[in-house]
């Protein structure tokens, strides 16, 4: 009997190592490398045949015939807006998240509202009664969506030329394993390699492929990061298991822009798209409250509205605290340098906690206005007056910079009826103000500070 040949490879990179080692030399990461078994070389050879059976030739670039892309509008305006506006024949999506998030009654859900197209969804994780069951929870059902509970990609693909689906849904590409491979189902060589197929099956047939991805503890997809660049799109599904929303958000799109965001709202019926996150995304209160200022931020091409929550209080130990919610940790520690050094705040004795209301995570730095103002008004203990809005990036000199697409920040506080909206008086170029809503430009954050509170 041939000996087992096995080799060492690196779950971040996908480098091939002889023998264990703390550290991949490929990229430096450590703990990262996994033993996998090598392919006998008669599947090798055998698949290596299979792959090139079919052979492209080289063209010029001027005799590509470029085609209009007709995308498939699935109805769910949210996941179409993330995707840039429906899904392209042959894309390859790849959906990321927790555990219990609602990654698995998204997909269900859109394969139940495509009632004109065959959509087979295969399982490696849930049995047929089971996705029955949440298919009755959620009050969907269609005559054109197909339940396949299987792990094996070879049995999934003749059952595909038995069906011609198309769409096709697998859940989660960590569950599927080859025969072309001894490893274990969800080791890097498997993923790889049912990936592998399942992008090639894509790209031939036309047929869009969404695929379910496991995650890590650190928080990223489990598997090769190889497997986030071969797939067209990447999605990540987002939340906090006790808050009732969810985030999509746009890591990679070859068709489409990035940085998209959808909001969702989880209820016993399943997911609901949530149209206008602004109002959501705003307390309703009875009186001001010190250290509450609203932002106007933007994901993508979407305008929000924020609410954030500055609490300042004297610190009871030797050193203050800093705690962070939905915002970058390091980028107030810099907001907070600024204020000492440029408003003249004390806060080095005081413990600063920042919160994010309804769960989201900003990396806009056109919130930092707002940051500022609501860590100074948590630390005079004074409201902020009447219905304002902030949206500014701050400098290290305390200078308010201008931020892009100030019009459509304007125009989503005009609509939720917001009095003024403070900003750089550099963005105040092309902004025509109109009667609704005061548009104020301030250059430092000294001139704000002295109208707002005197």
């Amino acid at each position: 009997m041939a000996k087992v040949k096995t080799s060492y490879v690196c779950s971040n990179c996908g480098v091939h190592s002889a023998k264990w080692q703390g550290q991949c030399h490929g990229c430096g990461a450590w703990n990262t490398l996994h033993e996998e078994v090598l392919e006998p070389a008669s599947v090798a050879a055998s698949w290596k045949k299979q792959e090139h059976q079919t052979q492209s030739k080289p063209l010029k670039l001027s005799q590509v015939d470029l085609r209009p892309q007709t995308r498939l509008v699935t109805g769910d305006d949210e996941l179409d807006r993330v995707l840039g506006g429906g899904i392209v024949p042959g894309a390859m999506v790849l959906i990321g998240g927790e555990p219990g998030i609602g990654k698995s009654t998204l997909m269900l859900q859109v394969a139940l509202q495509l009632k004109d197209l065959k959509v087979l969804y295969v399982s490696g994780e849930e049995s047929q009664q089971q996705i029955k069951m949440r298919a009755q929870r959620m009050g969907l059902d269609s005559e054109q969506c197909y339940v396949l509970t299987e792990t094996s990609i070879e049995q999934i693909f003749q059952r595909i030329s038995e069906l011609s689906p198309e769409l096709l849904v697998i859940d989660s590409i960590q569950t599927l394993q080859t025969l072309q491979s001894d490893s274990i189902a969800g080791s890097v060589t498997q993923i790889r390699d049912c990936a592998g197929q399942l992008i090639r099956y894509a790209k031939e047939s036309q047929v869009p492929v969404f695929m379910i991805g496991h995650i890590t503890k650190e928080g990223s997809l489990a598997g090769p990061k190889v497997l986030e660049h071969m797939v067209d799109t990447v999605l990540q599904f987002e939340g906090d298991r006790h808050l009732s929303y969810r985030i999509l958000r746009t890591a990679k799109n070859r068709f489409g822009p990035t940085s998209e965001l959808g909001i969702y709202e989880m209820n016993e019926m399943g997911l609901r798209g949530v149209k206008n996150p602004s109002e959501i995304l705003i307390s309703q209160r009875e009186h001001d409250l010190s250290g509450v200022a609203i932002a106007a931020s933007l994901e993508g091409n979407r305008p929000l509205l924020i609410e954030i929550q500055a609490l300042v209080s004297p610190s009871a130990y030797g050193t203050a605290q800093r705690t962070c919610t939905g915002f970058d940790n390091r980028r107030l520690n810099m907001l907070l340098a600024v204020l000492e050094k440029r408003a003249g705040l004390k806060l080095g004795a005081h413990d600063v906690f920042l919160n994010i209301a309804g769960g989201l995570r900003i990396e806009d730095p056109a919130i930092d206005l707002a940051v500022a103002v609501a860590v100074t008004s948590s630390l005079n203990d004074i409201p902020v007056p009447g219905k304002l809005c902030f949206c500014g990036e701050i400098g290290l000199g305390g200078e308010i910079r201008s931020v892009n697409r100030a019009p459509q920040r304007i125009k989503e506080a005009e609509k939720l009826g917001f009095s003024k909206i403070c900003l750089s008086r550099y963005a105040l170029k092309g902004v025509s103000n109109n009667k609704v809503i005061d548009v104020a430009g301030y250059s430092r954050l000294e001139q704000l500070f002295s109208e707002l509170w005197g």
